[in-house]
């Protein structure tokens, strides 16, 4: 799958240097790279001096570019670990920007029923213990669907992605088979499987792949028309991905916010919280020594922030709880 190339040109801020374009070269997620691309183009609707050049290749090689230096700013679907923020010559803020899910979208031949999917089936499905769709794990839960005895066709991303973190990091909450051989990662050594590169590609590949079963986050999946199931919370309910349940696990996680932003919100608590969710971020440098770039960036944080989220749902994203956005607030005054 050819990279993905938002250049989008749009004003971020007025400085001494009004009048004089500034350019961002910026790389990361593909899993909120639709949202960012309304942003930035709402943006230039209204103002028009910076142009920003997005490349949505993944949240690994938004790190890895941001770290290099390659890029003003990076975007990922994971956190930075202590030991990355120290490879960086400047230190990166979080900035929390939307709440997503990940669903586990599949294609079966004759089924149109919504499935449910238990812990215990989606982990045994990627772990490759699980092999076929009338396994009586995933049967019990739909106890009035007809499920072939067809091999299933496992599909996970190829490259370095923040999906996979997410989908990874539930994972390894809810199994401990799953966490203790494979993990948590972006990159993880999956057991078994086929790769699609960015959210556009593995999509594609369920769409063109019989009896196949992966992980998208939503907004893919509905764009895309692609099936997806509900899944098991930590109350023991099942839900389907929706803004209720995107919402609710993120205000679960408000109350507990660190400083830096660096949470993990899988499986949250809650009856009505859709287990399979994450913050995504921006990464941005703490310091820039252009001072055009540097305000222009506090100023497109700051619109963020306010007017951006009104776009959120209807892209089927949650908005940031209140208390989240109070504190990015305070964060911006820190870059210099």
């Amino acid at each position: 799958m050819k990279k993905t190339l938002f250049a989008l040109a749009f004003l971020l801020s007025f400085s001494a240097t009004a009048g004089a374009q500034t350019i961002f070269n910026a790389a990361g997620a593909t899993f909120p790279a639709p949202i960012y691309q309304k942003w930035f183009e709402m943006y230039h609707d209204a103002h028009s001096n910076v142009q920003v050049n997005y490349q949505a290749l993944g949240s690994g090689a938004g790190v890895t570019q941001l770290t290099a230096g390659t890029v003003d700013f990076g975007a990922s679907d994971f956190p930075l670990t202590d030991d990355q923020i120290s490879k960086m010559n400047t230190k990166a803020l979080h900035f929390p920007t939307v709440v997503g899910a990940v669903v586990p979208t599949y294609n079966i031949p004759g089924v149109t029923a919504d499935l449910r999917f238990t812990s215990k089936a989606l982990a045994g499905i990627f772990l490759g213990t699980i092999t076929k769709w009338n396994d009586p794990e995933i049967g019990k839960a739909n106890p009035n669907v007809k499920l072939p005895g067809d091999d299933i066709i496992v599909v996970h991303r190829s490259d370095s992605s923040g999906s996979s973190f997410i989908f990874t990091d539930f994972l390894s909450k809810v199994s401990p088979a799953w966490k203790s051989k494979v993990g948590v990662g972006a990159a993880p050594s999956w057991p078994v499987g086929l790769g699609g590169k960015g959210s556009d590609g593995l999509t594609g590949l369920i769409k063109q792949t019989p009896d196949s079963i992966g992980y998208v986050e939503l907004y893919y999946a509905l764009q895309n028309k692609v099936s997806f199931g509900a899944v098991q919370n930590a109350a023991g309910k099942f839900l389907k991905a929706d803004l209720a349940g995107v919402t609710a696990a993120a205000a679960a996680a408000a109350k507990v916010m660190p400083a830096d932003f660096r949470v993990s919100i899988t499986n949250a608590p809650g009856a009505t919280s859709y287990p399979i969710c994450s913050f995504t971020w921006l990464l941005i440098p703490a310091q820039f020594s252009d001072t055009a770039k540097r305000d222009a960036v506090k100023n497109f944080l700051n619109w963020m922030l306010t007017d951006g989220q009104n776009v959120n749902e209807s892209m089927s994203y949650g908005k940031l709880p209140a208390l989240v956005v109070a504190k990015e607030k305070a964060q911006v005054a820190m870059i210099k």
